[in-house]
């Protein structure tokens, strides 16, 4: 299976829940399916805002925005240091 960058098209996007950290290397089979691990992982705000009170619909979400991610295959992440 092959490993999937992740990243926001857009650096200074204000939903991407890693600050510091450009993108986001996983295992999956595709591109769509590294894009779904990504969103389950990330959905947004737990319970959206007092405007949109439910679940997965915060102001962090990247669901429905499918330009905004970008996803490319990449190779196998070096292991972190202790």
């Amino acid at each position: 299976m092959p490993w999937y960058a992740v990243r926001p098209r857009d650096e200074a996007d204000p939903r991407w829940p890693l600050p510091g950290k450009p993108e986001i290397v996983l295992k999956a089979e595709d591109p769509t399916e590294a894009r779904a691990k990504f969103e389950d992982a990330y959905p947004s705000q737990p319970f959206g805002s007092p405007a949109v009170p439910v679940p997965n619909a915060g102001p962090g979400s990247f669901r429905g925005d499918p330009d905004a991610l970008v996803v490319s295959e990449t190779g196998e992440p070096s292991a972190p240091r202790a």
